[in-house]
């Protein structure tokens, strides 16, 4: 079994592994900067698990910032019937794609 961290940012957790990418809410960081996430809720090295209460103590995780973009657009309609009420909202979340470079 690979070596694995459960990480929190931006409210959501992610699982990553080494060399994972994934798309994590916008981090404020340039591109090809790394970040380090400490708040890091379980470390596995493969045959330990180590879970943190609520974080685990010194453990780290290295993200390499791809790039900054516009996720997809989400249209938001409410109607009531009968009433001529109808509502159109369009939302575009700011994302950021990482790559994990450590755990």
């Amino acid at each position: 079994m690979q070596a694995y961290a459960v990480i929190e940012t931006g409210g959501k957790q992610y699982r990553v592994q080494t060399g994972d990418s994934l798309d994590l809410e916008l981090l404020h960081v340039a591109e090809n900067e790394s970040v380090v996430i400490d708040k890091v809720l379980a470390l596995s090295d493969g045959t330990e698990l180590k879970v943190g209460t609520p974080y685990v103590e010194g453990a780290k995780v290295t993200l390499k910032v791809v790039k900054n973009f516009r996720g997809p657009k989400v249209i938001s309609f409410i109607k009531k019937r009968r009433k001529g009420y109808k509502r159109t909202v369009g939302h575009r979340q700011e994302l950021t794609r990482v790559t994990v470079e450590s755990l």
